[in-house]
């Protein structure tokens, strides 16, 4: 009976404890403590958090820590190569941020450290090989979007201007490819006009070259560097209540794209989790319809996706982090107009 319950539990989800606040448009990031932390987001459409939450993976609780020194959301949270966390940017109600600051896990405090050059949410940031983080896009306000990059100095605590993007995007992705070069997809570039193009960033130069086109326009959508080096991207948002199904894979020596199986679901705003047997774990998201509690697999040996088990709650927006013991953390996020404060842990 027991082996059969343990069983029973592989590729499921169970329910953790809940976080003391609900949001959306949060970040997660998991510190070199293996605990969890969890940063701003926003409440109501209008109203973001300066809190912030820890996940003790060995008692499945949440508990306070200090308040960052602005409320925001849409921002990034990157972990430093000497475990603090970098959070840039976002929105905070009223505005767009140029603000960054750091948490130190060892004293569980908020220091706030140099102001980016451009106000900018929607963007992303990248740790690259030689411990800088590279800011890249985003929107500066509600129509005007970015081809800006900046680095940020940990040695320093200061930003400096690197070379511009081609095209001006927000909602993209980024990921750092093995050979320490950053790739960014898709996105907009306008409030309507979503990208096809991808560009690489190389660290040794400060330039971003052109490469080979995605087979779909995309944003919102996810990019996993897969264990053999290629990059998994999937689904995304196209346009007014337009959401895809497919995923290609970006193989990094031809700089080229190649369709792989469609999702068994469509999705947009949903997570991507490379798990530790390599597979990766897509989790809810929206299809059009509405948020969902699906969740697949997808197999680099096969090509092929599987249904996994659902969630246990619809969610869309939310945050997913692989833990040291290989499970996955999901948490808050929005089902349709309600906002949540559950978190639950997927184990294969």
């Amino acid at each position: 009976m027991l082996k059969y319950n343990k069983f029973l539990l592989i590729g499921l989800w169970n329910i953790t404890g809940n976080m003391t606040y609900a949001r959306e448009v949060h970040t997660a990031s998991v510190l070199t403590n293996g605990k969890v932390l969890v940063t701003g987001g926003r409440k109501t459409d209008s109203v973001y958090w300066t809190s912030v939450e820890l996940y003790d993976p060995s008692t499945g609780l949440w508990i306070i820590t200090d308040n960052m020194n602005n409320a925001r959301g849409e921002h990034t949270a990157s972990v430093l190569t000497n475990g603090k966390v970098l959070v840039t940017g976002g929105r905070d109600g009223s505005g767009y941020l140029t603000s960054a600051e750091l948490y130190d896990p060892s004293t569980g405090l908020w220091n706030i450290t140099g102001n980016m050059n451009n106000a900018r949410a929607y963007h992303t940031a990248s740790v690259l090989t030689n411990g800088k983080v590279l800011v890249t896009g985003g929107q500066y306000s509600s129509s005007g979007y970015l081809t800006s990059t900046e680095l940020y100095d940990p040695s320093t605590g200061l930003w400096n201007i690197t070379g511009n993007m081609n095209n001006a995007r927000a909602y993209h992705a980024a990921s750092v490819l093995k050979s320490g070069k950053v790739l960014v997809t898709g996105g907009r570039k306008t409030d309507s006009d979503y990208l096809t193009s991808a560009e690489l960033y190389d660290p040794s130069t400060g330039l971003w070259n052109i490469t080979g086109n995605m087979n779909n326009t995309r944003g919102y959508h996810t990019a996993s560097v897969l264990t053999n080096g290629k990059v998994l991207v999937t689904g995304g948002f196209v346009g007014t209540n337009s959401f895809l199904i497919s995923a290609e894979l970006y193989d990094p020596s031809t700089g080229l794209w190649n369709i792989t199986r469609n999702m068994n679901n469509i999705r947009g705003v949903h997570t991507a989790s490379v798990l530790t047997n390599g597979k990766v774990l897509v989790t809810g998201g929206r299809d059009g319809s509405g948020y969902l509690t699906s969740a697949e697999l997808y197999d680099p040996s096969t090509g092929l996706w599987n249904i996994t088990g659902n969630m246990n709650i619809i969610r869309g927006v939310h945050t997913a982090s692989v833990l040291t013991n290989g499970k996955v953390l999901v948490t808050a996020g929005r089902d349709n107009s309600v906002y949540l404060a559950s978190a639950e842990l997927y184990q294969r």
